[in-house]
């Protein structure tokens, strides 16, 4: 099994067009970035969260970033002051936002009951279910219980009692995970299968489990480097004709990581999304602080291109397929409480991006049961909301790491304009 312990690394940031120069030390994955979105004209600084940094050797990392102060877009659109770092109020875009961003307000309100979504990760969080119904009450959802059958939490074998144990890193990511399903598909069940670590093992068999307890759409925000295992993992894990099963791309820039490279997923990218006065209301970007931190991209260097994959500077699978918000800048609302203070917190990363989309396939209906979902996009490209500008840093191939009309490594062929680019 791999290691995938994030570099450490000094991370440059040009603010605006400042002539200035930031610098912040990344020390063992957790390090603060300085941004300055063009849109919101504000400084937003942001963390990685602990899970991003590997407990153990061979462990994967999540792919979420917490914002730590500033004004995000979401603040800056409606005029609210106070900083982003202060947990009693929300920072970041919530569920009437994304839906009207992604063309999705109705289809959320009408759409997603019976279907289960299932989210994997590792490790417990003994808050998930409570911090889920203070988002979803916050928000005007309906409520998603245990008692209701519409959230059940179970280890990766299966069991609602012997769970792994408690991790306030990867808590933070349940919670960004658990809000984004609710916030597209607030009529699906939710499924949170933990996995007793971060490796891909253990990971993989928490994927095998949902879908073993009927899960259609399975998200999941990991990754870590590729090795030669990966075609290995894919048939043992990520093999599951009829699901739906989305990977976070990563947010270290350019560069390829795995599951998202297995051919059996829709992997996501990342976009930064702003208001407009343009006809949809909206605007995205390819999601890029600086050459080491952005969405992922690239060419695998173990995975076969799936048969619906026809780029051609390629000759493998290619990353990635569709994409959605994750700049931390103009991220989305969280709440959390286990490990940190209890309250609404700005998330961003691919992590923020991959449940979002198992959500809006789950509003578009239970996929072929011999289908391979990650497919339906290329057939509908323009039910998707092209992303044409951008790039998450430096490539010899240049729709590798650059957005373009079409088809692009950064983002896909796009972002959620609707349900229809997510069925058969």
């Amino acid at each position: 099994m791999r290691t995938n312990f994030p570099h450490i690394r000094l991370r440059w940031h040009r603010v605006g067009s400042a002539t200035a120069v930031t610098a912040a030390l990344v020390l063992a994955g957790f390090g603060t970035a300085v941004h300055a979105d063009a849109t919101t004209s504000s400084k937003v600084t942001w963390a990685a969260t602990p899970c991003a940094t590997p407990k153990k050797t061979g462990e994967l990392a999540c792919n979420s970033l917490r914002v730590t102060g500033g004004t995000t877009a979401f603040q800056k659109a409606r005029g609210i002051t106070p900083k982003a770092a202060d947990a009693a109020t929300p920072s970041g875009y919530g569920p009437s936002d994304l839906q009207s961003a992604y063309g999705l307000t109705s289809a959320s309100a009408s759409n997603g009951s019976g279907e289960t979504i299932a989210i994997v990760d590792a490790y417990n969080d003994p808050n998930a279910e409570a911090d889920l119904a203070t988002y979803r009450s916050y928000y005007g959802l309906p409520a998603c219980t245990s008692a209701s059958g519409c959230f059940k939490k179970v280890s990766q074998t299966g069991s609602t009692t012997s769970l792994p144990s408690s991790d306030a890193g990867w808590s933070e990511e349940i919670s960004l995970d658990l809000d984004m399903v609710s916030a597209i598909a607030p009529n699906a069940k939710i499924l949170l299968v933990e996995a007793k670590s971060a490796t891909m093992a253990n990971l993989g068999k928490a994927v095998n489990e949902a879908v073993t307890l009927g899960a259609k759409f399975v998200s999941n925000s990991y990754g870590g480097s590729e090795s030669s295992s990966d075609t290995s993992y894919d048939s043992s894990y990520f093999n599951h004709p009829g699901v739906a099963i989305t990977v976070s791309a990563g947010d270290e820039g350019y560069g390829a990581e795995y599951p998202a490279a297995s051919k059996y997923v829709t992997s996501v990218g990342g976009t930064a999304l702003s208001t407009s006065s343009n006809s949809r209301g909206w605007t995205e970007t390819v999601w890029k602080t600086s050459s080491t931190e952005g969405t992922g991209s690239g060419c695998s260097s173990y995975d076969a291109k799936p048969s619906w994959q026809t780029d051609t500077g390629c000759t493998k699978r290619m990353i990635a397929d569709v994409s959605a918000v994750a700049d931390p800048a103009t991220g989305v609302s969280v709440y959390d409480s286990y490990g940190v203070t209890a309250g609404w917190y700005t998330f961003g990363g691919t992590s923020a991006s991959s449940p979002i989309i198992a959500a809006v396939y789950a509003l578009a209906g239970t996929p072929g049961s011999s289908d391979y979902p990650a497919q339906y996009p290329y057939k509908h490209t323009s039910s998707l909301n092209d992303v044409t500008s951008g790039n998450n840093g430096s490539c010899s191939t240049s729709y590798f790491c650059t957005a373009t009309s079409g088809y692009d490594g950064p983002t896909g062929w796009g972002t959620p304009k609707g349900v229809s680019a997510f069925t058969g």
